[in-house]
């Protein structure tokens, strides 16, 4: 079983809201093989908490605009990781000093990724941008150390 193509056009869209917001490392993993509650985890980072905010208001507004609501929302007061749930697909935004620490990449590497349009891929837009093939993502910050 694979996500379904509804859960794949809503992470789509999520994912550009999220890349207009100037968010990096934008990966989608469908998860339906090893969840029965949903199909695409997208997953999205911020470099401080008022862009982990405005990257979670630009994704709920896009998915209200095509008539879907969160389900759940977890985390949005304190914006270090924000869990939106909305049934099919659950967006996590998280900081990006969280996203390495948690790195959900690495706890979900045997899910296979979805291709991204380039549009929705966010960041810097370098060819390592939602490799997950290693179980590891790739900041810039990385490189820095």
């Amino acid at each position: 079983m694979t996500a379904t193509e509804r859960a794949v056009e809503l992470a789509v869209i999520a994912a550009r809201a999220a890349s207009d917001r100037k968010a990096e490392e934008i990966i989608a993993l469908d998860v339906s093989e090893q969840l029965v509650l949903t199909d695409v985890f997208l997953i999205a980072s911020g470099t401080s908490e008022r862009q982990v905010s405005a990257i979670v208001d630009a994704v709920e507004e896009e998915l209200h605009k095509v008539g879907v609501k969160p389900i759940r929302r977890e985390g949005k007061s304190e914006s270090r990781w924000v869990l939106l749930d909305f049934g099919d697909i659950v967006v996590h935004v998280q900081h990006s000093e969280d996203r390495v620490y948690y790195a959900l990449e690495r706890l979900w590497k045997d899910c296979p990724a979805i291709e991204l349009p380039e549009d929705a891929r966010g960041g810097d837009g370098s060819s390592d941008a939602g490799d997950v093939s290693d179980g590891s993502i790739h900041l810039a910050e990385d490189s820095q150390a």
